[in-house]
């Protein structure tokens, strides 16, 4: 087959065009160049989605990977510009108008894209509302549409998945959050490139939460301390109120506990895995996500500063505060 992944760079789209070479297709990586190299054996065709597709203006291709993050104008100018038997775009669970209520399924109404308008969550969850309906409305019952959750393992940009390996790994008390009604999932990266390709060899369509299956938080956080953490590592619950009260945030940021959310969002890590997974998806135990994602942590440093997780000082003073 010949696909076209746009991107192919980065994480996801690098990770989707990897597995593309490995099964033997023919693969062309549509990026500017800027953020990494694509993969052995891709070819790279250098383009500024800003500007257009350039050189791959009225080509076909056997399956296209879209991964545009936050422009529906993007998505709208590359489904004019090349034709496809199958057509992926990733979207995302942020879609979804309420994330407070387990199983429900209405989503935001869409935006255009406004490069003015300050950044938001329902605005970037708006996008892409927009994007879906524009490749539905261009390639119809030819589209693979993915909301993804939480995408976690080597390569990830956000270290939100990654500071728990890095942290568990060095042992020691460890500041958790005390969440137990809170539920968690997330999904390998490399097991959302692999089902992408299965859905363009097999022309699986429609529309899911591509995410793995939900557990409690705090049964996700020990499968990631029993396969990282040295002997007499101690999770050490941190009440909500003493979070709050040491200004720690949800979710992500340079003061942040990951994989926490606050109790209006306590349903975004709580989509319906079935469907996916009836549909092909397969996903690996988060020990091996979290012992290869330790590897890449490794790699970037682990005491670089992050862009989510707690300095060792904040985290120094909740476990005081419980003493």
């Amino acid at each position: 087959m010949r696909i076209l992944v746009l991107g192919g760079t980065v994480f996801l789209s690098k990770a989707t065009a990897v597995e593309a070479v490995r099964r033997g297709h023919e693969v062309v990586c549509a990026a500017r160049g800027e953020s990494g190299q694509v993969p052995e054996g891709a070819q790279h065709v250098a383009v500024d989605r800003n500007v257009g597709l350039g050189p791959l203006e009225g080509s076909h291709f056997d399956a296209v990977v879209d991964v545009a993050k936050m422009s529906v104008t993007w998505v709208r100018q590359a489904l004019r510009s090349v034709t496809t038997d199958h057509w992926t775009f990733v979207s995302s669970c942020s879609v979804y108008a309420d994330h407070s209520t387990p199983g429900t399924t209405a989503t935001l109404d869409p935006l255009e894209d406004d490069p003015d308008a300050p950044p938001s969550p329902d605005r970037y969850g708006a996008v892409k509302v927009a994007s879906e309906n524009a490749v539905l409305d261009a390639v119809g019952d030819r589209a693979f549409i993915l909301r993804a959750g939480l995408i976690t393992g080597p390569g990830d940009p956000s270290d939100r998945f990654g500071y728990w390996p890095n942290r568990l790994s060095q042992g020691g008390r460890v500041a958790v959050p005390d969440a137990t009604d809170q539920p968690a999932q997330h999904i390998d990266v490399r097991d959302l490139a692999a089902w992408i390709v299965d859905a363009a060899e097999q022309r699986t369509t429609g529309t899911y939460d591509a995410i793995g299956p939900a557990n409690p938080l705090f049964m996700v956080l020990g499968e990631i301390a029993g396969a990282v953490a040295p002997q007499g590592t101690e999770l050490v619950r941190i009440p909500e109120p003493v979070l709050q009260q040491h200004e720690v945030a949800p979710w992500v940021g340079p003061r942040s506990l990951p994989l926490w959310l606050p109790s209006t969002h306590r349903s975004m890590m709580f989509r319906d895995a079935g469907p996916a997974l009836a549909a092909g998806l397969r996903v690996r135990p988060t020990s091996d996500t979290a012992l290869d994602s330790l590897e890449y942590e490794r790699g970037l440093g682990l005491d670089r500063t992050r862009r989510a997780g707690l300095p060792p000082e904040v985290e120094d003073a909740l476990l005081n505060a419980v003493g």
